[in-house]
């Protein structure tokens, strides 16, 4: 008689072949499935799934079937295992490492200088790479098909890897690739707003990245993928702490911690920066004053330029926010915005740091229009700047609005190099829970015509400088994530980094393409799923500026909180910290006269643009209420009044919204089930949102009108006086 025990040893071979793939098979199931029902958004934009389709997977292994990677240094070290782990997860097979060219399909990756014993590159073509750009060709090398990633640096290399990964992640074809792409800006920065206790202003996906409390010892593997995501997309330098600057940042204990930040960033290409608080010689120096032409101020900035250059040899330079909202600055000890900035200059050029001013700045005892502070204050400098200054300039003149006319300072200092600030952080767009994609924000303003050197003078071609042929250019995002596992609290709201890394490396890339590539990435390739998807993200910023500052208005938000509607609000700090100070509403109409008869902020503009927008009944109606004070009878182009388009804009916005919820249900079958209830439920907040925004309106501007609202739209189911009474104190941010 048998024991009934099974003996492993004396099962056939085929037995345990087949019992080991069943296994095998199961656990590949488990993991479909994690993938389906699971994915918490971590990887962002970097999933690196297998190759689905069975005939692209063999063109693809045939196409990589070896990898040379030449070079030892850091970065290089970093594009190796990008591309070993982008590679292994999509083939399902890691490459075999080689030295030699000796079968079809090698991957060679390294500087032009290193792999020139395999390769020699077309100098004409690394002319054109520049220092960051790189090549991707198709090549033959000893009568082998062998593919190219090279570059005059290991910047370039790196950049050169993430695209090339692109590439596969998107399924696009290896076959006759002959790409040379250099960055068309040289800083490629974001700016974080996050305090030393973890706070993040503005932020809405939970605390700091980073945790100066267990730095430098302790180093989150979070750090080294935020850095892998910012050099995929060629961002090349960040802002570490608030504009609201903490002088303790300063201090050698906290340097030590930046400096372990800066060590691993720099194996990405990135640079650190940091913001400067104006008055740490005072704060932190125990000198009696922060005047930036004291001998002794001066001197005291050079040694702690000293000090944090020998910690972190690549150390960027200084970010400063200062006479701006409360801050200290040069104002303070009656000297100029170009005094503060040259001073700081002055103490980082030896090291080859630079200085970014912000433009933001705008006093409470200057009583003129806020549009027009930034513009009074520095166009009179023009020229003053030393040559490692840049001068940060919001893209519209308010603050971050859901729409704004493009900033006049933009052309205006033709002596004064300038780079853009974007805000990725949704601050006045719906915050955290909304989906918005910026990137036709960011287009509007890069694409709008200065008119300063003729026609065809674009914000872009000031932010590049080739407008009036400046050596040095940038642009900043002002980014939202924390510690989120998502890292930016919405989903969606990766779509804003991805597109604000895009954008500095090209301008000229469409919102189309970016939505595109970031949908294929993040979520699904399938054509279905990326038609509607690209539809929503699309026309997501129209939408929630229909509901909820639609014609021009701006500045409608809660006071401190900036979270949903308050036109209401009259009494702040500040004139013009209120939304009164804004919209104007009076019995008449509504809007801010800023042309000649009032603030005249429109006169900062060159004439063609001013010629664009003085007279009303020429004005685009997207910028009407913003530049003018319209009768609420006044007939639109539409044919209705300003009450009756006010509402029809409101209502509109708000049924779009509940249209998206539609599309995006629809979408199921393509999204793991996770994400898809996540912005499933997202949405629905947003939708109940939109019926606020456009009800608190409604009902507030008809107390000016006092017309009812037209016939066929659903009335307010809740009084004025209740949406008056919501209170927000814990909103995040």
């Amino acid at each position: 008689m048998h024991s009934g025990r099974c003996d492993i040893n004396k099962q056939p071979a085929m037995t345990i072949a087949k019992n080991a793939m069943k296994k095998i098979f199961i656990l590949l199931l488990l993991f479909s499935t994690v993938r389906s029902f699971g994915e918490n958004g971590y990887d962002l934009w970097l999933r690196y799934l297998p190759v689905e389709n069975q005939n692209l997977l063999t063109a693809y292994r045939s196409d990589i079937s070896a990898l040379i990677v030449s070079g030892k240094g850091d970065i290089i070290s970093s594009a190796r295992n990008e591309l070993l782990a982008g590679l292994s997860a999509m083939l399902a097979k890691k490459p075999a490492l080689t030295q030699t060219v000796s079968v079809n399909g090698t991957l060679i990756t390294g500087t032009a200088a290193e792999i020139e014993r395999i390769y020699r590159t077309n100098s004409g073509e690394l002319k054109q790479a520049g220092d960051e750009g790189f090549i991707i060709k198709s090549v033959l090398i000893n009568n082998k098909n062998c593919t190219v990633i090279t570059a005059n640096s290991e910047k370039g290399v790196l950049y050169g890897t993430f695209h090339f990964l692109r590439i596969l992640q998107t399924r696009q074809s290896l076959h006759s690739l002959n790409i040379i792409s250099a960055p068309q800006l040289q800083l490629r920065m974001l700016n974080h707003w996050d305090n030393l206790n973890r706070t993040v202003e503005r932020g809405y996906a939970g605390f700091s990245n980073w945790n100066w409390h267990m730095l430098p010892t302790y180093m989150d593997k979070r750090y080294r993928d935020y850095a892998r995501a910012n050099a995929s997309v060629g961002i090349n330098a960040t802002v570490l702490t608030n504009v609201n600057a903490n002088a303790t940042i300063l201090t050698a204990s906290y340097l030590k911690k930046v400096a372990a930040l800066a060590d691993l960033f720099r194996t990405y290409g990135i640079r650190v920066f940091l913001t400067a608080r104006f008055s740490a010689p005072v704060e932190m120096g125990g000198l009696p004053t922060a005047d930036p032409l004291d001998p002794a101020v001066q001197q005291w900035w050079k040694n702690k330029a000293a000090e944090i250059y020998q910690l972190i040899p690549d150390f960027g330079g200084f970010l400063v926010k200062a006479n701006s909202e409360g801050q200290p600055g040069p104002q303070n000890y009656n000297r100029t915005h170009a005094d503060g900035a040259n001073m700081l200059a002055d103490a980082v050029a030896p090291f080859k740091g630079i200085v970014i001013w912000r433009a933001f700045v705008y006093s409470n005892e200057v009583p003129e229009d806020r549009h027009k502070q930034a513009f009074n204050e520095f166009v009179p400098l023009d020229g003053s700047f030393r040559n490692n200054v840049l001068i940060q300039v919001k893209n519209g003149a308010i603050d971050f609005m859901p729409r704004e006319p493009f900033h006049p300072l933009f052309g205006a200092m033709p002596k004064t190099q300038m780079m853009m600030e974007f805000q990725l952080t949704q601050e006045y767009l719906g915050q955290g829970t909304s989906l918005v994609f910026l990137a036709p924000l960011f287009k509007e303003t890069l694409q709008s015509d200065t008119w300063r050197n003729g026609k065809g003078s674009t914000v872009e071609k000031v932010v590049d400088g080739s407008l009036q042929s400046h050596p040095f250019n940038g642009m900043a995002g002002v980014l939202n994530i924390g510690n989120d596992i998502n890292w930016c609290g919405h989903p969606f709201a990766q779509a804003n980094w991805y597109a604000l890394g895009r954008l500095t490396w090209n301008m000229n890339i469409s919102s189309e393409q970016i939505a595109d590539e970031w949908l294929k990435m993040t979520f699904s390739k399938d054509e279905h799923f990326l038609s509607a998807a690209k539809k929503i993200m699309l026309e997501s910023r129209d939408i929630i500026l229909q509901y909820s500052m639609p014609l021009g208005l701006h500045h409608l938000i809660t006071y401190g909180s900036h979270y949903g509607p308050a036109p209401w609000v009259d009494k702040g700090a500040r004139p013009d910290w209120t939304n009164v100070y804004y919209h104007r509403a009076d019995s008449f109409g509504v809007g801010f006269n800023r042309t000649s008869t009032g603030s005249n902020a429109l006169g900062q503009y060159a004439p063609e643009v001013q010629d664009l927008w003085k007279n009303p009944a020429a004005c685009d109606e997207k910028y009407l209420l913003w530049f003018h004070h319209i009768s609420w009878s006044q007939k639109m182009k539409s044919g209705r009044s300003l009450w009756e388009e006010l509402c029809y804009q409101y209502y509109t916005g708000a049924a779009r919204m509940k249209q998206v919820q539609l599309e995006w249900n629809k979408l199921k079958p393509f999204v793991d089930t996770d994400r898809f209830e996540q912005v499933r439920m997202l949405l629905q907040v947003q939708y109940d949102e939109a019926i606020w925004w456009r009800n608190s309106c409604v009902l507030y501007f008809q107390t000016f009108s006092g017309m009812p609202i037209p016939a066929g739209y659903e009335k307010p189911d809740q009084t004025l006086e209740f949406y008056k009474s919501l209170k927000f104190p814990f909103a995040p941010g």
